[in-house]
């Protein structure tokens, strides 16, 4: 039934791509970024609230990070196969926020609270490309706020423990054939989760001068969806319920992911770090879609998606009055390419980026960074996702690349 396939779309968005890859925001501080993410080892700025809560206790006094980032992605698709013809991504920009505030009681004990957006991001397409049948405009955004508590159990091995409280809202549209009539359908689906929780711990130890390790694992977050479907077409068609249109809900589960870091300072000025981050994405095997209105056959269709992982490298350099960051990172794709779809082309991935940070006044810290990531270019042979109604696979190549600013603040008292 075509109808399945509009809600069938929002459920893989959410899941297949937004959490891993694709829409996957690392952008938690500009310094974190500027070091290519590998942050878990070094956390000694707010952000550490979202990659180690254990780094707080580095932290004395009171310290207020506000932060935001310009992320400007592109993507190029060549196909449908054999053709060659070119059809480029409408160019977007997005600015996800983070807020971060922390503050020590003692040596041993410091507390902070945060308000990041993990997941997020959107691709547009032209209304009349290729693949108008799959996907024309996604958009998500998600929002999670983090109170969390760090305590020095003994010297130099701390221990961190966060809830997490998260919402989040979707929409999608594409067009849906309604022959015999000439012309499209017209759909938006616009879906939402009021309330999903989690919760996530953090390890920082240092057994000897300039040498760390860290660790942080993050549980899986629970999502009830509400969708409803509007659909602008032939009345007949509406009425005979042969286009998408009214409610439909699901539950789905964002995988847990762990990370696991090293820093060494191998001089005064210079700090290495590496890390880790494996992302569980085998607890996705089964899409379900439940319809408000019988008359629509509920959905359930496997997906066996496979675990996935990102490596990072970062470095510092401190100068006397600023520090230059670099890094760079592989993020593996957890989709095989026949599953792919255009609300979000993923792929292996390379980042690098480049920053620096200055003390401009006694108390108050700037940081600014630029990361580029580059998308393998991916061919998709043997695509499961018809691009016309009955019609063959949707194969072609794609071709995406992503410039990224971030820029935070950080006051301290």
């Amino acid at each position: 039934m075509k109808h399945l396939i509009t809600v069938s779309l929002l459920l893989t968005f959410f899941t297949a791509n937004v959490f891993a890859g694709g829409f996957q925001l690392n952008e938690h501080g500009a310094k974190a970024k500027a070091m290519g993410g590998a942050f878990t080892a070094v956390a000694n700025d707010p952000s550490a609230i979202y990659w180690n809560g254990a780094g707080l206790t580095q932290l004395t006094g009171t310290h207020i990070m506000l932060g935001t980032h310009l992320i400007a992605p592109s993507t190029l698709f060549r196909g449908v196969s054999p053709n060659v013809d070119k059809y480029y991504m409408e160019p977007q920009i997005f600015f996800p926020t983070h807020f971060f505030a922390s503050h020590s009681f003692s040596n041993d004990l410091a507390i902070g609270l945060g308000f990041t957006t993990p997941f997020g991001l959107g691709t547009k397409w032209p209304e009349e490309w290729v693949g108008k049948y799959l996907a024309i405009e996604t958009e998500l955004r998600t929002f999670t706020i983090s109170p969390v508590v760090a305590y020095e159990i003994i010297d130099n091995l701390s221990i961190s423990a966060a809830f997490v409280y998260s919402f989040a809202d979707v929409t999608l549209t594409r067009k849906n054939s309604q022959a015999p009539f000439t012309g499209d359908a017209f759909v938006t689906l616009k879906g939402d989760d009021k309330f999903a929780y989690g919760y996530n711990f953090g390890l920082l130890f240092k057994p000897i001068e300039g040498l760390s390790v860290g660790a942080a694992f993050h549980s899986q977050l629970k999502y009830e969806f509400e969708g409803d479907v509007v659909t602008t077409g032939a009345k007949q068609l509406l009425d005979a319920k042969k286009l998408p249109l009214g409610k439909a809900t699901a539950k789905l589960e964002a995988p847990m992911y762990i990370a696991g870091g090293i820093a060494i300072d191998l001089t005064s000025r210079l700090k290495l770090s590496a890390e880790f981050q494996r992302i569980f994405w085998s607890s996705y095997d089964t899409l379900a879609v439940d319809f408000e209105d019988a008359a629509y056959t509920d959905l359930k269709s496997p997906r066996d998606y496979k675990d996935s992982y990102i490596i990072r490298l970062g470095g510092e350099y401190k100068f006397d009055d600023f520090s230059l960051l670099g890094g760079v990172y592989f993020d593996k794709m957890p989709v095989d390419p026949e599953k792919l779809s255009p609300t979000l082309p993923d792929s292996d991935r390379l980042g690098f980026s480049l920053g620096i940070s200055a003390d401009i006044l006694d108390n108050l810290n700037i940081t600014g960074s630029y990361l580029f990531i580059r998308a393998k270019e991916l061919t998709v042979t043997n695509s499961v996702e018809p691009y016309t109604p009955g019609g063959s696979g949707f194969n072609g190549t794609y071709n995406s690349y992503a410039h990224v600013l971030s820029l935070s603040l950080t006051y301290s008292l």
